[in-house]
């Protein structure tokens, strides 16, 4: 990976970015002119608004959204759109979390007015998760502007697709506003998903950290032929258009971006869930890990039920996975009760495989736990869509604490380059 290695600074008892943002310090000289850079940065809807929304101009549209969804400036691209002269806004759509992001993970949404512009909100989460024709009558195209956190399990940009299919069945154009991957477009990782666990949960055929930005995964899905649930002609006469943003490189991770992170759901609140989400979200699924949720650490606190938080860091610390490193740490939860967990601390990111700990989490459950939990899952479905290969399971499953953990590893890491290599054409940057 061509992920520039940042100076390393000795910080005090880490906060919930302070690993993250270690990575990045630099020196004050180079500090200045990356600051000077991320001023430059425009967002797909910067771009639009730069414009002159010439793209829609003339148009009636729908836009899905949710709050991180704003301009550089922290305006709610629901303002700018209404706001926009010689366009009308007359729908919104809202993913997983809603359009203002108060609603709790898996939970269905119901369609609503939003009381405070009086627009019809129609849930992609509850009922639907694909518009209906009703839903898109007398729009002439949706506005898609959804920041995605860079991991393919992440519902929204399966949001996106299946919004893309519905539009191009309706003969509506789709409009996304591009925004940065918070990972950076250089670090790809993880297995790639299996065809016959497409699903929700995981809508793209990529590994499990994809480094594309969400205007580059619409394209993989309008110009690959099988890569939606539409036929190839309604695909290919579908009308697709990406802003792109300005000013920002695959080598940038999100700090470098000068960008305010706004919480793209209640458990990525900031850019440390967002790292840990890719690092760990696979790993508690089954059997007694949990990840820190619930507490100031989401997706970088580990645990594990009936074992000391000294035996889960010398666990994870005998892996030797390259990059990261592993400290006790005592915090409290929501309700107030103390916990003492493992922290994740990367060291070193340019040498992170994202995914390896959740796959190192999985063989310590299946050691930790008689019976091997995997062997006796009651819903190995939704473990599969989550991690995307039949392999594994059958690994895991199967051979328990011996699987071959190492192996399956290396073999990701060379098919995910591959991918790369393959999908260089869907690059905006």
């Amino acid at each position: 990976m061509n992920v520039k290695r940042a100076n390393q600074i000795h910080l005090p008892t880490p906060t919930p970015m302070f690993n993250f943002l270690r990575l990045l310090s630099i020196t004050l000289l180079a500090s200045c002119a990356l600051i000077a850079q991320a001023d430059r940065i425009s967002l797909g809807i910067d771009t639009l608004q730069q414009s002159g929304f010439r793209a829609i101009a003339g148009k009636r549209v729908g836009l899905l959204t949710h709050p991180a969804g704003v301009n550089r400036d922290g305006v709610s691209s629901i303002d700018v759109l209404r706001r926009a002269p010689n366009v009308k806004l007359v729908a919104l759509f809202g993913p997983e979390h809603g359009i203002y992001g108060n609603e709790k993970a898996n939970v269905p949404v119901d369609n609503k007015i939003d009381p405070r512009t009086q627009l019809p909100v129609y849930s992609l989460y509850g009922k639907y998760r694909k518009p209906s024709a009703e839903m898109l009558r007398g729009l002439d195209a949706l506005i898609i502007d959804l920041q995605d956190v860079g991991v393919r399990s992440y519902t929204y940009v399966s949001c996106m697709r299946y919004a893309m299919e519905a539009c191009f069945e309706n003969g509506v154009e789709v409009v996304v506003l591009d925004r940065p991957n918070p990972l950076g477009g250089l670090k790809v990782d993880g297995p790639p998903l299996d065809r016959k666990w497409r699903s929700y949960v995981g809508a793209f055929h990529v590994p499990y950290v994809h480094g594309f930005t969400i205007g580059e995964l619409a394209q993989i899905a309008k110009y690959t032929s099988g890569s939606m649930d539409v036929s190839n002609k309604v695909r290919q006469q579908g009308k697709l258009t990406v802003i792109k943003m300005r000013g920002w490189r695959r080598d940038m991770l999100w700090p470098q971006t000068g960008l305010k992170w706004v919480p793209t759901s209640p458990y990525i609140p900031d850019l440390s869930a967002v790292l840990g989400y890719a690092m760990t979200g696979l790993g508690a699924q089954v059997g007694g890990f949990s990840h820190g949720i619930g507490t100031p650490y989401p997706f970088r606190l580990l645990r594990y039920k009936g074992k000391s938080a000294l035996q889960v860091q010398q666990a994870l610390s005998a892996q030797n996975i390259p990059g990261l490193s592993f400290r006790i740490l005592r915090t409290k939860t929501k309700s107030g009760a103390s916990v003492e967990g493992v922290y994740v601390s990367v060291s070193d990111w340019a040498k992170v495989h994202p995914t390896e700990i959740s796959f190192y989490m999985m063989q310590l459950t299946a050691a930790w736990t008689p019976g091997n939990p995997f062997a006796n899952e009651k819903n190995p479905a939704l473990f599969n869509k989550h991690v995307g290969s039949t392999a594994w399971w059958n690994e895991i499953s199967q051979r328990g604490a011996q699987a071959r953990t190492k192996g399956f590893v290396s073999k990701w890491t060379a098919q995910a380059q591959a991918f790369q290599r393959s999908h260089v054409q869907f690059r905006l940057y």
